[in-house]
Protein backbone atom coordinates (compact mmCIF):
# COMPACT_ATOMS: atom_id res chain seq x y z
CA UNK A 1 0.00 0.00 0.00
CA UNK A 2 1.29 3.70 -1.02
CA UNK A 3 0.25 6.70 1.13
CA UNK A 4 1.43 10.12 -0.70
CA UNK A 5 1.90 12.67 2.31
CA UNK A 6 1.34 16.03 0.13
CA UNK A 7 2.89 19.12 1.00
CA UNK A 8 0.21 21.55 0.70
CA UNK A 9 2.54 24.86 0.60
CA UNK A 10 4.25 26.44 -2.34
CA UNK A 11 5.02 29.51 -0.18
CA UNK A 12 9.01 30.22 0.13
CA UNK A 13 9.88 29.83 4.02
CA UNK A 14 6.97 27.13 4.28
CA UNK A 15 7.55 24.69 7.07
CA UNK A 16 5.62 22.10 5.25
CA UNK A 17 8.77 20.50 4.04
CA UNK A 18 9.89 19.37 7.69
CA UNK A 19 6.47 18.39 8.56
CA UNK A 20 5.77 16.03 5.90
CA UNK A 21 9.73 14.57 6.77
CA UNK A 22 8.52 14.32 10.50
CA UNK A 23 5.06 12.14 9.30
CA UNK A 24 7.37 10.37 6.93
CA UNK A 25 9.86 9.48 9.49
CA UNK A 26 6.85 8.38 12.00
CA UNK A 27 5.54 6.10 8.96
CA UNK A 28 8.70 4.77 7.56
CA UNK A 29 9.18 3.42 11.47
CA UNK A 30 5.73 1.52 11.23
CA UNK A 31 6.23 -0.40 8.26
CA UNK A 32 2.88 -0.55 7.16
CA UNK A 33 3.07 1.21 3.68
CA UNK A 34 5.38 2.71 1.50
CA UNK A 35 5.06 6.45 2.65
CA UNK A 36 5.95 8.96 -0.04
CA UNK A 37 5.91 12.81 0.05
CA UNK A 38 4.30 14.35 -2.66
CA UNK A 39 5.76 18.10 -2.85
CA UNK A 40 2.88 20.66 -5.13
CA UNK A 41 5.13 22.76 -6.16
CA UNK A 42 7.26 20.29 -7.97
CA UNK A 43 4.69 20.06 -10.38
CA UNK A 44 4.54 24.22 -11.04
CA UNK A 45 0.47 23.29 -12.21
CA UNK A 46 -1.18 26.73 -13.42
CA UNK A 47 -4.24 27.93 -12.23
CA UNK A 48 -7.10 25.62 -13.05
CA UNK A 49 -8.16 26.93 -16.45
CA UNK A 50 -5.54 29.98 -17.24
CA UNK A 51 -5.30 30.21 -20.79
CA UNK A 52 -1.91 31.08 -21.29
CA UNK A 53 -0.69 28.60 -18.13
CA UNK A 54 1.78 26.01 -19.12
CA UNK A 55 0.03 22.52 -17.59
CA UNK A 56 3.26 20.43 -18.28
CA UNK A 57 3.22 19.23 -14.69
CA UNK A 58 -0.73 18.04 -14.93
CA UNK A 59 -0.05 14.55 -16.26
CA UNK A 60 2.89 13.87 -13.87
CA UNK A 61 0.37 15.13 -11.04
CA UNK A 62 -2.41 12.98 -11.74
CA UNK A 63 0.00 9.84 -12.21
CA UNK A 64 1.58 10.74 -8.81
CA UNK A 65 -1.87 10.51 -7.16
CA UNK A 66 -2.86 8.20 -8.79
CA UNK A 67 -0.14 6.07 -7.91
CA UNK A 68 -1.59 6.25 -4.20
CA UNK A 69 -3.52 3.91 -2.32
CA UNK A 70 -4.47 7.33 0.64
CA UNK A 71 -2.94 10.25 1.93
CA UNK A 72 -1.53 12.32 4.13
CA UNK A 73 -2.56 16.10 3.93
CA UNK A 74 -0.07 18.76 5.35
CA UNK A 75 -2.08 21.99 5.52
CA UNK A 76 -1.08 24.90 6.68
CA UNK A 77 -4.05 27.70 7.61
CA UNK A 78 -3.71 30.84 5.85
CA UNK A 79 -6.53 33.07 6.39
CA UNK A 80 -8.92 30.71 8.02
CA UNK A 81 -8.26 28.20 5.12
CA UNK A 82 -6.26 26.03 3.18
CA UNK A 83 -3.74 27.68 0.57
CA UNK A 84 -4.73 28.45 -2.86
CA UNK A 85 -1.78 26.49 -4.31
CA UNK A 86 -3.33 23.12 -2.20
CA UNK A 87 -7.14 24.28 -4.14
CA UNK A 88 -5.71 24.55 -6.94
CA UNK A 89 -3.78 21.08 -7.09
CA UNK A 90 -7.38 19.39 -5.37
CA UNK A 91 -9.58 20.45 -8.70
CA UNK A 92 -6.97 19.60 -11.07
CA UNK A 93 -7.83 16.18 -10.91
CA UNK A 94 -11.10 14.23 -10.42
CA UNK A 95 -10.94 10.58 -10.33
CA UNK A 96 -7.90 9.75 -9.27
CA UNK A 97 -8.54 10.99 -5.88
CA UNK A 98 -11.97 9.25 -5.72
CA UNK A 99 -12.23 6.14 -3.04
CA UNK A 100 -9.32 6.49 -1.09
CA UNK A 101 -8.62 8.06 2.27
CA UNK A 102 -6.95 11.05 4.17
CA UNK A 103 -5.60 11.66 6.86
CA UNK A 104 -4.74 15.49 7.89
CA UNK A 105 -1.89 17.01 9.46
CA UNK A 106 -2.38 20.79 9.97
CA UNK A 107 -0.89 23.70 11.72
CA UNK A 108 -1.16 27.22 12.64
CA UNK A 109 -2.15 29.60 15.37
CA UNK A 110 -5.31 27.48 16.38
CA UNK A 111 -3.76 23.99 14.61
CA UNK A 112 -4.61 24.89 11.40
CA UNK A 113 -8.28 23.49 12.40
CA UNK A 114 -10.30 25.90 10.18
CA UNK A 115 -8.34 25.31 7.36
CA UNK A 116 -8.30 21.25 7.74
CA UNK A 117 -12.49 21.50 8.48
CA UNK A 118 -12.26 23.65 4.94
CA UNK A 119 -10.28 20.53 3.50
CA UNK A 120 -12.81 18.04 4.80
CA UNK A 121 -15.64 19.40 3.02
CA UNK A 122 -13.27 19.27 -0.18
CA UNK A 123 -12.44 15.62 0.42
CA UNK A 124 -15.74 14.46 0.22
CA UNK A 125 -16.79 16.01 -3.07
CA UNK A 126 -13.62 14.16 -4.47
CA UNK A 127 -14.79 11.13 -2.84
CA UNK A 128 -12.11 10.83 -0.26
CA UNK A 129 -13.11 9.89 3.38
CA UNK A 130 -10.90 11.44 5.80
CA UNK A 131 -10.36 9.88 9.02
CA UNK A 132 -11.43 11.34 12.74
CA UNK A 133 -8.16 11.51 14.07
CA UNK A 134 -6.45 15.27 13.14
CA UNK A 135 -2.98 15.56 14.57
CA UNK A 136 -3.49 20.05 14.77
CA UNK A 137 -0.04 21.70 15.77
CA UNK A 138 0.25 25.07 16.89
CA UNK A 139 3.03 27.56 15.59
CA UNK A 140 2.90 28.74 18.79
CA UNK A 141 4.34 25.43 20.85
CA UNK A 142 5.54 22.52 18.00
CA UNK A 143 7.50 25.61 16.12
CA UNK A 144 10.27 27.59 17.53
CA UNK A 145 10.17 30.97 16.38
CA UNK A 146 7.39 30.43 14.04
CA UNK A 147 9.36 28.26 11.44
CA UNK A 148 11.91 25.23 13.33
CA UNK A 149 9.50 22.25 13.90
CA UNK A 150 10.13 20.99 17.04
CA UNK A 151 6.70 19.02 17.82
CA UNK A 152 5.59 17.81 21.62
CA UNK A 153 6.12 14.18 21.96
CA UNK A 154 1.96 14.06 22.01
CA UNK A 155 1.88 14.87 18.84
CA UNK A 156 3.99 12.01 17.30
CA UNK A 157 0.88 9.78 19.59
CA UNK A 158 -1.57 11.55 17.49
CA UNK A 159 0.07 11.09 14.37
CA UNK A 160 0.25 7.47 15.10
CA UNK A 161 -3.55 7.30 15.82
CA UNK A 162 -4.09 9.08 12.59
CA UNK A 163 -2.31 6.05 10.86
CA UNK A 164 -4.36 3.29 12.28
CA UNK A 165 -7.08 4.61 11.10
CA UNK A 166 -6.12 5.62 7.77
CA UNK A 167 -3.91 2.33 6.83
CA UNK A 168 -7.06 -0.12 7.03
CA UNK A 169 -9.44 2.50 5.39
CA UNK A 170 -7.02 2.39 2.83
CA UNK A 171 -6.83 -0.87 2.22
CA UNK A 172 -10.72 -1.25 2.33
CA UNK A 173 -11.24 1.24 -0.23
CA UNK A 174 -9.03 -0.07 -2.37
CA UNK A 175 -10.87 -3.25 -3.01
CA UNK A 176 -13.87 -0.91 -4.82
CA UNK A 177 -11.69 0.74 -7.17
Amino acid sequence: MKIGIILGSTRDGRVSPQVGAWVKEIGDKRGDAAYEIIDIADYKLPLLGEVNGDASGAAAWAEAVNSCDGFVFIVQEYNHSITGALKNALDYLRVEWNNKAAGIVSYGSVGGARAAEHLRGILGELLVADVRVHPALSLFTDFENFSVFKPAEVQTNSVNEMLDQLIPWSGALKTIR
